[in-house]
């Protein structure tokens, strides 16, 4: 009985190893049949752009298998593209299937139509026994739910941002957070009202525009400590020596040439107050000499790529350096000038012609006491500061770096040689002279304009410009300069600048001879020139009529776009007739 228990032991255990080995061996065979499938590529939309967040789902003979991922997924499991568009994937399957299988693909976006791709034995190339598949496709655009909603907000918000319903950074937070919490609430039970991803968003900021604004405001901030602006106003009005239509080309140029290196708002923030002083003195209108400077304001600062914030913009988003700028802004801005001059004299020449001077030399010397530099070491070091910040500009395309990090070089080491010298208190630096209300705006402003451009309105507007202008360059130069003019004239000109710069990327991309770059510069010049139309179209505009009006010198809406609107018309044919001629 032993003899038997102890055989059928020995029985079971030959056959439990034999089983295990022929299962190891069937595993082995099994494992040596796969092959390594390298599938990778780019998902684009009908502008050849890359779609980010796109799901890729894969199927093997009808079943989906679930890849090692790459990226993120905002909507969902399994592969989803980068920024770019692109994806990377490697498959172990057996050979067999690679060679007589169905490989298929299912790609899917929320705003785009789903599109299947069925990878065939020639899409396949072989190298050291892997397989490896390229994938490039088109997927179309569909208007769906994530379509209308963020279209709806993003009018709700350009709404409430051009006609000051609400103040525009709060306005533009509440678009932003609204987009957002939709895509990860309905977005969520339904991908169709998946706006963007949280990703996205974050990577729609354009980090260089932030950073060169919060650095050239510290820079101003401290540099305002000095005096150096009244000064200045004080120095044009001692060269005029009583001459007021001298006077206001001085005024004028020195405006124009401050706004193109530095902000323009608070040139005028600081001008203003001493140029109504010397106008009172001289017993004409302030608002003669201030209109005059609000229109140069806005012509200097398109001349430089650091000028304007749709410059900054402009030149951060198409790659653009600061030469460029000069080099094809900077003779039109001062033909634009040259003619300011001889119009200004028309407007105002009866106004100029009611001063009365008494005793020059007297108003002279009483500016000298009022106006001085009350710190001549940090101006002077300050002043160093600025023309190594500026040679850092023009030599930032040489040197392959962007320009906010100029700034922020330069301001960091003006901040720090202030503090180390007392010469600013960091509080109110920090909380007064950088806007934050200024830097929040943009940073919500690109969020909404990176909503709406994943969902396809952008495409949409610029495929409807395209086929406006025929495909002709002629057409699409005048085209973006006007609209961007009279646009910029009656609603804040910086969200239509980000609206407008995936357009006109694109647009140069597919009109002939636009790769000049011609049509950032028609963008340019119309939303920098159309500032100057109505009390509303610039900044600047904003803040020297208010000061004005609370000094007791209140102008109209029409009054003003009376002497503007139509200078406005002027420059901005004079623009386009340059374009025209030398592009």
């Amino acid at each position: 009985m032993m003899k038997r228990g102890l055989w059928l032991f020995i029985l079971g255990f030959c056959l439990l190893l034999g089983g295990y080995a022929w299962a190891s061996g069937k595993l082995e065979s099994s494992t040596d049949n796969l092959t390594r499938l390298n599938l990778f590529g780019r998902i684009l939309n009908p502008h050849k752009k890359g779609v980010p967040d796109a799901e890729i789902k894969i199927f093997v003979d009808g079943q989906e298998i679930e890849p090692p991922t790459h990226g993120h997924a905002p909507h969902g499991s399994g592969l989803t593209t980068e920024f770019d568009g692109s994806f990377q994937v490697e498959l172990d399957l057996p050979r067999e299937t690679i060679k007589n299988g169905e490989i298929k693909l299912l790609i899917f976006k929320p705003s785009y139509k789903k599109e299947t791709l069925v990878l065939k034995p020639e899409d396949f190339a072989v190298k050291d026994g892997e397989y490896y598949a390229k994938v490039e496709i088109i997927i179309p655009r569909t208007k769906g739910p994530a379509f209308w909603i963020a279209t709806v907000v993003f009018v709700l918000a350009y709404v409430l941002i051009s006609f000051e319903l609400l103040h525009r950074t709060l306005a533009a937070m509440l678009g932003a957070s609204i987009m957002l919490l939709i895509s990860y609430t309905l977005g969520t039970w339904n991908p169709e009202y998946h706006i963007l991803s949280y990703e996205s968003a974050i990577h729609s900021i354009d980090m260089n525009v932030i950073f060169l604004l919060m650095g050239m405001m510290i820079i101003v901030g401290i540099l305002k400590n000095t005096g150096v602006f009244q000064w200045c106003a004080y120095k044009c009005y001692q060269l005029a020596r009583g001459n007021v239509i001298l006077l206001s080309i001085i005024l004028m140029t020195f405006t124009a040439v401050a706004s193109a290196f530095l902000d323009n708002v608070t040139t005028m923030l600081l001008l203003t107050p001493v140029t109504i002083e010397i106008a009172l003195s001289l017993g004409i209108n302030p608002l003669s000499l201030l209109i005059p400077e609000i229109l140069a304001s806005n012509i200097g600062g398109t001349a430089t790529l650091i000028g304007d914030p749709p410059n900054i913009m402009i030149g951060s988003y198409a790659g653009l350096t600061f030469m460029d700028f000069v080099k094809n802004l900077a003779p039109v801005c001062i033909i634009s000038m040259i003619v300011l001059f001889i119009y200004n004299k028309f407007v105002y020449n009866r106004e100029y012609h009611k001063a009365k001077i008494d005793d020059i030399q007297a108003f002279i010397e009483k500016l000298r006491q009022e106006y001085r530099i009350t710190d001549a070491s940090l101006l002077g070091f300050g002043l160093v500061i600025m023309a190594v910040v500026i040679l850092m500009f023009l030599l930032h395309g040489v040197l392959h770096m962007e320009v906010s990090i100029a700034a922020l070089f330069g301001a960091s080491v003006l901040f720090t040689y202030a503090l180390v010298t007392k010469k600013i208190d960091l509080v109110h630096l920090i909380e007064k002279d950088i806007e934050w209300p200024t830097l929040l705006f943009f940073i919500f402003l690109f969020i909404l304009v990176g909503a709406v451009e994943d969902v396809g309105l952008l495409d949409m507007i610029a495929d409807w410009v395209f086929h406006l202008s025929a495909g002709s360059l002629v057409t699409a130069v005048c085209l973006i300069l006007w609209v961007s003019a009279i646009m910029s004239a009656f609603v804040d000109n910086i969200p239509f600048t980000a609206t407008m710069l995936p357009i006109t990327a694109y647009l140069t991309k597919v009109i002939p001879g636009a790769e000049s770059g011609v049509l950032w510069w028609a963008l340019a010049l119309g939303a920098c020139f159309g500032g100057n139309g109505t009390m509303i179209g610039a900044s600047a505009n904003v803040v020297t009529l208010g000061i004005a009006e609370a000094a007791g010198h209140r102008i109209t809406f029409f009054g003003f776009m009376k002497v503007a609107f139509i200078y406005m018309i002027i420059s901005v044919g004079i623009a386009n007739a340059w374009l025209l001629i030398f592009y």
